[in-house]
């Protein structure tokens, strides 16, 4: 059905929709026209963010999508993020920004794995959500996330369904009740960690750097800087078809080449870094020694030029001229013009003016992509742009070759290279976990932690679908149903042994033991609770033998017990005052061929020795199960292992073992 709605079917590619609340009937025309009139409102407010970014396949865009099966007319967006994955985060603050602009508006994202921001917050759902009962639950109203919560029992809450909300359903809610479906502060600060920093962030992922390019390239990259994520995707998706044109350039003359700085996006300069890609000899580019200076720059001016040229081979050099007049004949474009001028789009320019004239082309291609190049047919590829560009702006080669004295200077790409210490700061940013300065220090460790971390793990209930790690203490306890649990031994013991196995009993023997039934079943009951409970006291006594038995194998010696730990602690504080008193017996003069100390030792292990045929001393758990923790977590010499990952996913942070020796147990014999 359409009220719930379809994830979105293009991989790598987001979705997004608005819908306006409260969710009345109106007249479709008229809705029509207000929802239009919010696109125009949207993208001239939204204008300064969105005009300078550099997008890896598609920008952010929208369009009116009249109501279908149940769900109401909306504005609805799709973007192909390919590889940039912080297109997609960039979408998803745009998003939030647009609902906190304009309260009236609700909005809904997804992208070909669901519901992505409940996987990002991961960590921190109700149990109750999962990709089964999440469809149509998670909104952005007035900038703050908010989830649809499901009703504890069906019809406890009035106004929640029971199933899976509808569209219209969920806009009544949001309407109705926005206050009471705020997501949670913790599912909210995860989801805003991932878009802190924007739109200051667009910045800082931008990378400049020197290109040798032809000049045509760069006139047209100095028009529309968008271009090269058109001109990157085209050489790094190549195949041997495109490379054809390519062997004798026919629009990128390599003789026309200048040194000029071209934006990128890091996603795309790495691209382009890091594919190696030699070359036909036809096609005149040559590059230098790989020692020289300027060996990068003509590499990334090489493959740049390559891109460019397979992109104006996929298109006729005389395309239709509609194309090209599609953005002033829309009927959106008079009233999208006006906004920018209210807005100060133009900053006081001149009207006419050759920087006006820039700015004016700067709108038209904005306009044409994110406005509106989902309503029209006549769009313009990458290719047939670049063309209408080469014939429309006029450049002069040795004006561009005067410039090379002047370029900025490009950006360090260290940032290729990740050391191991900044992956790991990576990985705990991402995972937002930062280890605690007070574990720095292995004098102020409490290895209690250990014990009763892994305490509440081991107490925690396990189903087919994992083991619910203790992240928050105030849960509630588990509970024990003992009369479930009764009745799962006396199945697995079978029916007492006044049961009958007949079941060819006729209707007088019924009758007659329908006449003494309170009896009978008061007799079974006693019974079934003697069986159950002789039952218990056996495998209670099978077990004691057991250890027993084990207590004396290399298994049983292999475990610290209380009173070796308890001799363990009295032996210490002997050998502390044994040595003060040699050390005083020593200074007067006075010896002893046997020390103390060892007599004191050896006369504790007889007793142990002597004591530990019959009687069974407890296990320490805590301790046996720290010492094997702490002497796993040092086998792993400061790598990641068992111990640690253990551990870290409990929320326990070892210190760093500095000796990288095991840890040896207290008390063994």
């Amino acid at each position: 059905m359409e009220e719930n709605m379809k994830l979105a079917t293009v991989e790598d590619a987001v979705e997004y929709r608005l819908f306006l609340i409260p969710d009345e009937p109106r007249d479709p025309e008229k809705h029509k026209q207000i929802l239009q009139k919010y696109i125009e409102r949207i993208m001239t407010q939204f204008a300064p963010m969105l005009f300078p970014y550099i997008w890896q396949n598609q920008p952010f865009n929208l369009k009116y999508k009249p109501g279908k099966g149940g769900v109401p007319a909306h504005l609805f967006g799709m973007t192909k993020f390919g590889d940039n994955i912080e297109d997609e985060w960039f979408i998803v603050y745009i998003v939030k920004q647009i609902t906190k602009e304009f309260p009236e508006l609700v909005a809904r994202i997804e992208d070909n794995d669901g519901e992505f921001l409940l996987i990002e917050a991961a960590d921190f759902l109700p149990k109750w959500l999962d990709p089964d009962n999440s469809a149509n639950r998670v909104f952005f109203c007035r900038g703050e996330l908010c989830i649809i919560p499901a009703p504890r029992k069906p019809g406890a809450v009035s106004w929640l369904p029971t199933t899976p909300p509808t569209i219209p359903q969920a806009l009544n809610i949001i309407s109705t009740h926005p206050e009471k479906i705020l997501a949670s502060e913790s599912i909210r600060a995860a989801v805003n960690r991932r878009i802190r920093g924007y739109p200051d962030k667009i910045q800082a992922s931008l990378h400049r750097a020197h290109c040798f390019l032809p000049a045509g390239i760069a006139a047209v990259l100095k028009q529309q800087p968008r271009l090269v994520a058109a001109g990157v995707q085209a050489f790094y998706l190549r195949d041997p078809i495109d490379l054809r044109a390519c062997r004798i350039f026919k629009t990128f003359l390599p003789e026309t080449r200048i040194m000029t700085s071209v934006t990128f996006t890091k996603c795309l300069y790495a691209q382009l870094m890091q594919q190696r890609f030699m070359p036909d000899r036809r096609s005149g580019y040559k590059l230098p020694a790989p020692s020289h200076p300027q060996y990068r720059a003509h590499e990334l001016g090489m493959k740049l030029a390559h891109g460019f040229e397979i992109l104006c081979s996929k298109c006729s050099p005389h395309f239709s001229d509609s194309k090209k007049s599609s953005v002033t004949t829309s009927p959106l474009w008079a009233g999208f013009l006006e906004s920018l001028k209210k807005n100060d789009y133009f900053k006081g320019l001149i009207e006419g003016s050759a920087q006006y004239q820039e700015r004016v082309e700067m709108a038209k291609n904005y306009f044409q992509l994110s406005v509106n190049q989902p309503e029209s047919s006549l769009t313009m590829s990458p290719g047939e742009e670049i063309l209408t560009l080469l014939q429309t702006i006029p450049f002069d080669i040795e004006m561009l070759k005067k410039e090379e004295a002047n370029l900025p200077p490009e950006d360090d790409d260290q940032w290729l290279d990740l050391s191991p210490d900044q992956l790991d700061q990576l990985l705990e940013e991402a995972a937002g976990k930062k280890e605690p300065e007070s574990v720095s220090k292995e004098e102020s460790y409490d290895l209690t932690q250990v014990s009763k971390s892994m305490k509440a793990f081991i107490s925690k209930v396990s189903t087919h679908k994992g083991a619910e790690l203790p992240r928050e203490p105030s849960e509630a306890p588990v509970t024990f149903d003992a009369d479930s649990f009764l009745n799962y031994f006396d199945k697995i013991l079978g029916p007492g042994p006044q049961e009958s196995d007949s079941d060819d009993l006729d209707e007088e023997d019924f009758e007659s033991l329908d006449s003494d039934d309170n009896v009978d079943l008061e007799t079974q009951e006693h019974r079934g609770e003697a069986s159950v409970k002789g039952t218990l006291d056996d495998l209670k006594s099978y077990m004691a033998q057991m250890d027993q038995e084990l207590a004396h194998t290399s298994i049983g010696k292999s475990f610290t017990t209380q009173k070796q730990m308890f001799l363990y602690q009295h032996c210490l504080i002997l050998d502390r005052e044994i040595t003060e008193r040699e050390w005083t017996l020593e200074s007067h003069g006075l010896g002893n061929k046997e020390p103390l100390s060892q007599t004191t030792k050896s006369n504790s292990d007889e007793e142990d020795s002597g004591a530990g045929g019959s009687v069974m001393t407890p296990v320490d758990v805590d301790l046996n199960l720290v010492s094997n923790i702490l002497e796993s977590y040092s086998c792993q010499a400061g790598l990641a292992g068992p111990a640690s990952n253990l551990l870290q996913s409990m929320g326990v942070w070892l210190p760093d073992d500095t000796e990288h020796r095991p840890t040896s147990k207290p008390g063994k014999d």
